[in-house]
């Protein structure tokens, strides 16, 4: 065998060690967060939720929420859901839904999104307390 075979992985390595760093952003960089935590408990409860870039600090606009699923597991009630629709909104980074929350108690808030510029699929829970 070449030396020069021998070689050729370890300059390959080296090569892309020293190259410029670029910080991969990936879906841990993100948060879902709630607006506001206390929300009306019956029909046409308003819910919204911020998506933050955990590095920056600023809200991400233009994603794409999707797979969203509302229940009650906070309260063991998985099985317990609610039918909920998304909402216009015109605050940056928040993303709004009109929900009927059947019964005052704990919803989870299970959320898809695609970040645009991000490969990988944000997901979040955000609990809401229905009063």
């Amino acid at each position: 065998m070449k030396l020069a075979n021998l070689l050729r992985p370890a300059l390959l390595g080296s090569v892309l060690l020293c190259g410029p760093s670029h910080a991969i952003a990936g879906s841990t960089d993100y948060v879902l967060e709630p607006v506001n935590v206390a929300v009306k408990n019956g029909a046409g409860s308003e819910l919204a939720v911020r998506l933050i870039h955990k590095p920056s600090g600023k809200p991400v606009t233009g994603a794409v929420l999707f797979r969203t699923r509302l229940d009650m597991s906070p309260d063991s009630m998985a099985e317990m859901t609610a039918k909920h629709v998304a909402m216009p909104t015109s605050e940056p980074g928040v993303y709004r839904f009109k929900a009927d929350l059947t019964m005052a108690g704990g919803w989870a808030f299970k959320i898809m999104a695609k970040v645009p510029g991000e490969s990988e699929t944000v997901q979040g829970t955000v609990v809401f307390q229905a009063k």
